[in-house]
């Protein structure tokens, strides 16, 4: 690629995962910030609500103002709904793609999209543009589409790894145990909102125990792979921490499958995935070496039971859960080393 900059919009600039996302951008050598847009605070520094951002940027301004035919890239960080608007709208412009941090084009099939959201689709067209990408599986086919669904954060640190070991039907497809447990940042800055128990900061808080909206993705990326139905349970927490994100995933292995085979498959599958560490066997883990990282760390550890194994997978739940997938995205998209501006 030449050294031509991307020109970029940021639309969502004020949440947390907008903030590290223009916090990563603004260091990025490839990239030229021309717009961050928000609903409120127009005419606002980017500094006056993260400090880590040192370079001059635009001043925050409405999205009926930006003209996007100076843009190559649109990053859409907003409410579900919002970006299928926009796509709708202005995705005609030949060049112009767009990264999607919302769940609006994660799920391929708008009658799914409309069970799990309870919302209408309003570009079903545009499904058909866009790939859902987590950045490890999709980097032959990411520079085909316009439009890159990033993952959930739960989800990603769910896939990767366990797509590998269901794909190779090393594990079964039934009796899996999913627990995992986020930093509160993951419920976005209106979490006092939609979570009022007592002693917040000081309490674990198990919620969506029937069903989360995550497990839509989940439904249609394992099927992808096994062309059956995997069947799990899938539990959430939030914890009195601001970020980071622990997957523990209780499997159960086929007849004749060794830990000692989860482990190599997964350092095979994840060798030139520099973002991607699987650790030593049965070694302990948490989300202290993934935090402020695009960075996930994998361990595989025995149970007390022969057949069963547990895996747990940490990342940070707004980076490599959110914005730095979505710069990871973008670097593929272009053509980039994958890991610029990341490490």
């Amino acid at each position: 690629m030449s050294l031509k900059k991307i020109n970029i919009g940021v639309f969502g600039a004020t949440g947390f995962v907008g903030l590290d996302l223009i916090n990563i951008l603004s260091k990025h050598p490839n990239t030229n910030i021309l717009y961050l847009c928000a609903q409120k605070n127009i005419g606002k520094d980017i500094k006056f609500f993260d400090k880590r951002i040192k370079k001059k940027l635009p001043k925050i301004t409405k999205i009926k103002s930006v003209i996007f035919n100076e843009l190559d890239l649109v990053f859409l960080s907003l409410p579900n709904g919002e970006a299928q608007r926009i796509i709708k709208k202005f995705g005609n412009f030949n060049n112009l793609k767009f990264i999607d941090l919302s769940a609006d084009f994660r799920i391929h099939n708008p009658k799914d999209y409309f069970k799990w959201y309870n919302k209408k689709h309003f570009s079903i067209n545009n499904i058909k543009n866009s790939i859902y990408s987590i950045s490890e599986f999709i980097k032959k086919d990411i520079k085909k589409y316009k439009i890159i669904s990033c993952p959930g954060c739960y989800p990603t640190s769910i896939q990767l790894p366990l797509i590998p070991l269901l794909r190779q039907k090393l594990i079964k497809y039934d009796n899996i145990t999913i627990d995992s447990k986020s930093g509160y940042s993951g419920a976005g800055k209106s979490y006092l909102k939609r979570f009022t128990h007592k002693n917040f900061y000081n309490s674990i808080y198990a919620y969506s125990t029937f069903q989360h909206r995550h497990m839509s993705e989940l439904d249609q990326e394992f099927l992808k792979v096994t062309n059956k139905k995997v069947e799990y349970s899938f539990n959430p927490h939030l914890l009195p921490t601001f970020r980071g994100l622990l997957s523990s995933i209780y499997l159960e292995l086929r007849q004749g499958i060794t830990v000692n085979k989860i482990l190599n498959t997964l350092n095979k599958e994840h060798k030139n995935n520099s973002f991607v560490k699987v650790l030593k066997l049965n070694q302990e883990i948490g989300t202290g070496n993934v935090l402020n990282t695009n960075n996930c760390e994998i361990s595989v550890c025995k149970t007390n039971q022969p057949n069963k194994i547990v895996i747990f997978s940490a990342i940070d739940n707004l980076i490599k859960g959110a914005s730095g997938q979505a710069v990871q995205n973008m670097n593929l998209l272009y053509g980039l080393n994958e890991g610029i501006g990341l490490k």
